[in-house]
């Protein structure tokens, strides 16, 4: 049975048999920007409708979450006074 511990990913990552040196070399600033600017180049941006869209169904998630939040607020506040208190009239 082996453990987590045994990974490779837990005991260091990939190491050549003889010597157990990393074999991945660090990419240099200049090939990282490089490959930055390549993955910026395949982004596909939203149109100005589509922004629009996803804003106003952004919101409307949002005030739909704010009034679920705010009536399970006010219900639970109801029922731990309720609760703790013994109160009638609420």
């Amino acid at each position: 049975m082996s453990s987590v511990a045994d990974a490779p990913a837990v005991r260091g990552g990939r190491k050549e048999p003889s010597g157990g040196k990393q074999t991945e070399k660090r990419t240099g600033p200049v090939t990282f920007y490089r490959q930055v600017v390549a993955e910026l180049r395949k982004v596909v941006y939203p149109t100005r409708e589509q922004l629009g869209t996803y804003f106003v169904v952004v919101i409307a998630f949002v005030l739909v979450m704010i009034a679920l939040v705010s009536v399970l607020d006010l219900a639970l506040g109801k029922l731990a006074f309720e609760v703790f208190t013994g109160a009638d009239d609420i």
